[in-house]
């Protein structure tokens, strides 16, 4: 090769590397945000300007914004788990999973609301929903997470109605149950209000809701840059309306995103015929003779324990859900609890709310014919939180 050509091909080498490593450090500094879109709130969303809200952030941190909407929620929850965009801005159920996973909260667009679960006149009680007919929206919608959370309450799944039909509006729910094709359904409560009004004796409410941060919410990476971090929110605070987002003027509780998180992955915050308890009326029980049983593994309970407690493994294979199979698991270990306290309490814990094998064993436990059957839903968490004995090997 002649030594001009080599020359030649360096330099331009040389070049392309500069570029495209300038492109590179180009699309770092580059600010990614995404609006997602309730499917029951489309309507708010078209008075969002993408081009308007770009221009805004890109101002306000001081470095290029790109803007995107996506009404997937399901996709956007993903996108939540894996850090995706540097800003969500959607509904409770998207900043929850974030704020879970590296966000902080810069506000919501609007007040905090509940969600009513309503049936026809013939439904007395959640618990008589079973074989019946529920209507709600698209399934990633928060009226959906609501309607989860208030039958699980009530020892339900979806599993356990007669079908759940999923539509676009809401507030249709009210008129399907008017006509005869649902039996219940979810609707917020100034919905139910109005309705209702127009509609006395129509229908009754079943459950309430929790209250849920209403609007659009806003959340921001924690690991950008704390001056980036305070422009954004004050932008979000006092000039978002500019690009037809309702300032983010309110600021609700952590409290509110966790339950709402909780709804799709925690168990339930109760378990029918089972008494919940706190750890330290687990350890006042425990005093008074009751057997405090830990169904996590082996390993887990040699590690750390609650001190005195008995080990009797629930080995799952059913889904977390409430309507779970107990067929599919193995929880042979409850001969063992039947051999060492055929006539004490029981205490049931694993690992905290997010385990399930807690709830499961005091489920099984209780169907087999145990008469005193507790559920310690905190677990050893909650347990070595209030500073209470441990113990391991």
């Amino acid at each position: 090769m002649h030594p001009s050509v080599s020359i030649h091909s360096l330099a331009l080498s040389g070049v392309l590397g500069l570029a495209l490593l300038a492109a590179g450090q180009s699309a770092a500094a580059q600010l990614t945000a995404i609006v997602a879109v309730e499917p029951t709130a489309r309507k708010a969303a078209h008075t969002i300007l993408r081009s308007a809200m770009e221009s805004g952030l890109s101002r306000a941190a001081s470095q290029n914004a790109v803007v995107s909407t996506s009404d997937d929620l399901a996709d956007v929850m993903r996108t939540t788990r894996s850090a995706g965009y540097d800003v969500f801005i959607g509904p409770a159920q998207v900043a929850a999973s974030a704020l879970q996973r590296g966000y902080e909260l810069v506000g919501s667009t609007g007040k905090s609301e509940q969600y009513l679960l309503v049936g026809t006149t013939q439904v007395p009680a959640v618990g008589a929903m079973k074989d019946r007919r529920l209507y709600l929206p698209q399934q990633d919608s928060i009226y959906t997470y609501m309607a989860r959370g208030m039958l699980n309450e009530a020892g339900l799944s979806f599993k356990d109605l007669k079908a759940v039909q999923h539509e676009k509006f809401p507030q249709a729910g009210l008129t399907a149950m008017a006509l005869g094709s649902a039996d219940a359904t979810v609707v917020r409560a100034d919905e139910w209000a109005e309705w209702s009004a127009a509609h006395p004796g129509g229908a009754r409410v079943l459950a309430t809701s929790m209250p849920v941060p209403g609007g659009f919410t806003v959340v921001v990476r924690k690991d950008l840059p704390a001056e980036t971090r305070a422009r954004l929110a004050q932008w979000f605070a006092t000039s978002s309306d500019q690009a037809g987002l309702a300032l983010a003027s309110q600021r609700p509780q952590a409290q509110e995103y966790q339950r709402v998180a909780e709804l799709g992955l925690f168990t339930p915050s109760g378990l029918p015929g089972v008494q919940r308890i706190s750890a330290k009326e687990a350890q006042q029980l425990q005093s008074q003779g009751a057997l405090i049983v830990d169904t996590r593994t082996e390993k887990e309970f040699r590690t750390k324990r609650i001190k005195g407690a008995l080990w009797a493994a629930y080995i799952e294979k059913s889904l977390k859900d409430v309507a779970f199979n107990a067929a599919q698991d193995d929880f042979t270990a409850l001969d063992k609890l039947t051999q060492a306290a055929p006539a004490r309490p029981v205490v049931f814990a694993c690992n905290g709310a997010e385990c399930w094998k807690s709830y499961k064993a005091a489920k099984v436990a209780s169907g087999k014919g145990y008469k005193t059957v507790y559920w310690l839903r905190g677990g050893l968490p909650e347990w070595a939180a209030d500073g209470l004995p441990t113990e391991s090997d």
